[in-house]
């Protein structure tokens, strides 16, 4: 039997990187995945290549940041599925590799705006259908530069930073109400987003690479398997963490 057999998984940022990486891996392991993402073109593909290798997923554009989506896409979910047993609240943002004074207000809050708001408005609707239904698991992607200090990343280390205490606070909250809520911190991953700010910032590759002890990168699927875990049955304990699955980045 497959660790996710017969649950109703969403999976945000699945157009790219960890999230369709992630998206595969849990339709493999018998999830029913309801894939989102702002990027249409990119989500119909992943949602292509899971029903070609014969398993179910189906797609909804989705903008976290924006209430209205975020609710159809939970809404979509239940009138396709039936219920919500599980969500990864992947999708977000890198960060811009500005020092603090040099980021723009309107460059914080769009950060703020895809990664924290966004994960907020996910919980918020995820949890409500929960609820209805006798419980669930979710797991948010937070990141190391939220556990430690990260070099010109005020903006994002804020942002994901708080989805590790909204994280410990929702788990709090519905713990005896069958929802058991966690998060990863990945380190560097080798997602198109993170290729692109190594092509944009030199030296941030170098940087990378030996700041993880493992010595080398994350591969997306990798932090699949982590988030894949935390959503299973095997993890019906563990709630309120954040699991940095980061090559050791965090331990120095």
């Amino acid at each position: 039997m497959n660790c996710l057999d017969g649950k109703s998984i969403i999976v945000t940022g699945a157009a790219s990187g960890i999230g369709r990486a992630s998206a595969g891996l849990f339709a493999r392991n018998g999830a029913l995945v309801m894939a989102a993402d702002v990027n249409e073109p990119g989500g119909r593909e992943a949602v292509a290549e899971i029903t070609a290798a014969g398993g179910h997923a189906k797609f909804i554009r989705t903008d976290i940041s924006r209430e209205a989506d975020v609710r159809a896409l939970v809404d979509g979910t239940i009138a396709a599925y039936g219920r919500l047993d599980g969500a990864f609240n992947n999708a977000g943002i890198v960060n811009l590799c500005k020092l603090l004074h040099e980021i723009t207000l309107e460059e914080f809050e769009r950060c703020q705006a895809a990664n924290l708001t966004g994960t907020f408005l996910c919980m918020k609707y995820e949890i409500q259908a929960m609820l209805a239904t006798g419980g669930g698991a979710i797991v948010n992607t937070s990141s190391a530069a939220g556990l430690v200090a990260f070099s010109r990343s005020s903006e994002y280390g804020a942002s994901k930073g708080g989805i590790i205490a909204m994280t410990r606070s929702a788990a709090q909250d519905y713990g005896t109400l069958g929802i058991r809520v966690n998060s990863i911190a990945p380190g560097a991953v080798l997602t198109p987003m993170v290729q692109k700010n190594i092509a944009d910032n030199p030296g941030v590759e170098e940087f990378l690479k030996t700041a993880h002890p493992i010595g080398r990168f994350s591969q997306p699927i990798e932090q699949g398997h982590a988030a894949m875990w935390l959503l299973s049955d095997s993890a019906s304990f563990v709630t309120g963490i954040c699991m940095p699955v980061d090559g050791g980045f965090t331990s120095v």
